[in-house]
């Protein structure tokens, strides 16, 4: 996809848009009291789909079928979100995790990708200018070394697992 996202970018999406209903579905239909999912429906449409478009890496006529896909599931499927967790990262510091993980898929990622991915994150999460938010949003900054990270993840424990009881 990261090579030829024009050819891939449709068949990648609707991929991910029928993955992620699939994981929403399973979590409700879970007696598992809390659920966490990486990325979501509703990031998967208002930022790697968007930003597929905005590029113009994927045909207005792909990003129209896909939205309307979307709108579809999110109207007449119901898929509660408690919270959303927003590990802020500033790209360079992603750019240096994916140099460090050393995945082959990986190395063809540009900083200017993760760039355009980081600001409609901002958009969307921290400005709310863009889409709607499914749930509130808890922001936690993760540019820190694992170390810090383990302590922030403990500082919100309690604020991740209670959201599931609201």
């Amino acid at each position: 996809m990261y090579q030829d996202p024009q050819r891939w970018g449709i068949t990648l999406q609707t991929y991910v848009q029928l993955t992620m209903l699939d994981r929403h579905l399973s979590g409700v239909a879970s007696s598992a009291p809390v659920m966490m999912m990486e990325r979501s429906i509703f990031s998967s449409k208002y930022i790697f789909v968007e930003n597929l478009f905005r590029s113009g890496k994927m045909p207005e006529v792909d990003y129209a079928v896909l939205s309307e896909w979307f709108d579809w599931i999110t109207t007449n499927v119901s898929l509660p979100v408690d919270l959303i967790v927003y590990l802020q990262t500033s790209p360079q510091t992603c750019h240096e995790r994916l140099k460090q993980r050393c995945r082959e898929e990986e190395k063809v990622i540009p900083l200017e990708y993760l760039e355009s991915i980081h600001q409609l994150h901002e958009d969307w999460l921290i400005k709310q200018n863009s889409s709607p938010l499914p749930a509130p949003v808890l922001v936690i900054p993760a540019d820190h070394d694992l170390q810090k990270m383990l302590h922030q993840y403990e500082e919100n424990r309690e604020k991740i697992l209670e959201a599931s009881y609201l």
